[in-house]
């Protein structure tokens, strides 16, 4: 069975650099981590487990609670989290709450029971508890939504911003009367998406219309039958923003079920990017997450949380891209 000293013979280091690098420890050397890191992949080691739990009291696993597993946003979320994690040595093990605060909290008492060594979480809303893993000591990295009760760290995209430049490049295409379709009052992304949406508006001197915002679950059927309603009820609209992938989708094909021009009568711009936005015709505009990247950073600031628990909570902004494709191009006549 090979050991630590193996590696390290092969690696030209100490055991003790190889025990850090295994670690996740943050503190060395890049060019030292990297020749461990091919020593491992070379020799085929895999750490005592075991052993090395019962040294930390904990695993080397991370629990990942995310919303919603079927949602495209948060594939890309996770694959970044999993590759971070096992740069430091850890493995992912993905819980999908489904929007639901009890089997969120039913997560959060399995990844205590099993001494898992940090836990990332995109909350289901903003009430979400996670108290009971700040009393253990265990690190937390909220991701995509921030509790603002609690003091931790946190990784966000500048929604406001991205919000406030899809209304904008409707405004400057000509577009008057925009729809919004948010998500619920109690998360912080649909909330703070509908204030850069108002806020594109008053910049351009646009009034927000009360009878332009629909609130509604972040999910396909819920886009879907927010655009109904705003139909249905006969609301004069040009444009619709919609504040996630799926409520866009819903969207799109109830406008398209009803005959509704795209963007001939109605222009069309959504919240993250869709993989497939592209192949819609006409082409989708969305605004961009950088999905894959928040999950890296969250991992970065998981192994640092774990490696130094006493630091000041890190709250870590991402920026939004603009991408106007056909659905939203611009007015004539």
């Amino acid at each position: 069975m090979l050991k630590i000293q193996d590696v390290a013979r092969h690696a030209g280091v100490s055991a003790a650099t190889v025990s850090r690098v295994l670690n996740g420890r943050s503190t060395v050397n890049p060019e030292l981590a990297a020749r461990v890191h091919a020593a491992v992949r070379e020799l085929g080691y895999r750490p005592n487990g075991v052993a090395r739990n019962l040294r930390r009291r904990q695993t080397t696993l991370w629990a990942v609670l995310i919303s919603d597993v079927g949602n495209p946003f948060f594939t890309s979320l996770v694959r970044g989290v999993e590759d971070g994690g096992r740069q430091f040595g850890y493995s992912v093990v993905l819980c999908n709450t489904d929007e639901n605060r009890a089997r969120e909290a039913e997560y959060i008492a399995v990844a205590l029971a099993d001494n898992m060594a940090g836990v990332i979480i995109s909350p289901a809303d903003d009430s979400t508890d996670i108290s009971a893993l700040v009393a253990a000591g265990t690190a937390v990295v909220t991701i995509d939504r921030e509790l603002a009760e609690t003091e931790v760290d946190a990784v966000l995209v500048d929604n406001e911003k991205g919000a406030e430049m899809a209304t904008a490049h409707l405004l400057e295409s000509g577009y008057r009367r925009i729809a919004c379709i948010t998500g619920p009052r109690r998360m912080s992304t649909a909330m703070r998406r509908l204030r850069g949406h108002q806020r594109a508006l008053r910049a351009f001197g646009l009034p927000p219309d009360r009878s332009l915002i629909r609130h509604a679950d972040f999910r396909e059927e819920g886009g879907y039958s927010a655009m109904a309603a705003l139909l249905d009820e006969g609301v004069e609209i040009d444009a619709v923003f919609a504040a996630n992938n799926l409520m866009t989708v819903g969207a799109v094909e109830c406008l398209t079920e009803r005959g509704v021009a795209i963007p001939g009568q109605v222009g069309v711009i959504g919240f993250d990017d869709i993989p497939w936005a592209r192949l819609f015709r006409p082409g989708l505009s969305t605004v961009r997450q950088p999905t894959y990247e928040l999950g890296r950073a969250a991992a970065q600031l998981l192994a640092d949380r774990i490696d130094n628990p006493a630091r000041p909570a890190a709250r870590m902004v991402l920026q939004t891209e603009l991408h106007p494709r056909e659905s939203s191009s611009p007015r004539t006549g």
